[in-house]
C-alpha cells in the first residue's frame, strides 16, 4: 500500500515563502507522476503542481505559475514544493497526490486520476 506524507505547511504573511515535502517510501517517484492539490474553505480541491517522473516535466495551473516550483528527490522518495511570493488567496489545505502511471497530459488536474492520497498539510497566509 502507498503512503505519502505531507509537511512543511505553516503560517506566513503575505510575500513569503514555505516548502512543502511530499514523502512516500514506498512509491516509485522515479517512474510515475506525482501532485500537489489545495482545498481552500468552500472551496473545491484544484491541481496546482504535477511532476512526470518519465521525463521530470512539470505542470503547474495559472494560479501558481510562476510562484511555485516542483522539485523531486528520487532517492529521498520525496517530493517538495516551494512556494513564493504567498498571497492570502493561497490558504488552503494542501494535499501530495500520487498516480501509479505517467500524468495525463494536458489534464493532469483532475482528482480521480490518483490512486493514492496524503493526510494534507495546512498552509495559511496572512495580509
Amino acid at each position: 500500500q502507498v503512503q505519502l506524507e505531507e509537511s512543511g505547511g505553516g503560517s506566513v504573511q503575505a510575500g513569503g515563502s514555505l516548502t512543502l515535502a511530499c514523502v512516500g517510501p514506498t512509491f516509485k517517484y522515479s517512474t510515475n507522476c506525482v501532485a500537489w492539490f489545495r482545498q481552500a474553505p468552500g472551496k473545491e480541491r484544484e491541481g496546482i503542481a504535477a511532476i512526470d517522473a518519465s521525463e521530470g516535466r512539470t505542470y503547474y495551473a495559472d494560479s501558481v505559475k510562476g510562484r511555485f516550483t516542483l522539485s523531486r528527490d528520487n532517492v529521498k522518495k520525496t517530493l517538495m514544493l516551494q512556494m513564493d511570493s504567498l498571497n492570502p488567496e493561497d490558504t488552503a489545505m494542501y494535499y501530495c497526490a500520487a498516480r501509479g502511471a505517467w500524468c495525463r497530459v494536458p489534464r493532469w488536474y483532475l482528482e480521480h486520476d490518483y490512486n493514492y492520497w496524503g493526510q494534507g498539510t495546512q498552509v495559511t497566509v496572512s495580509s
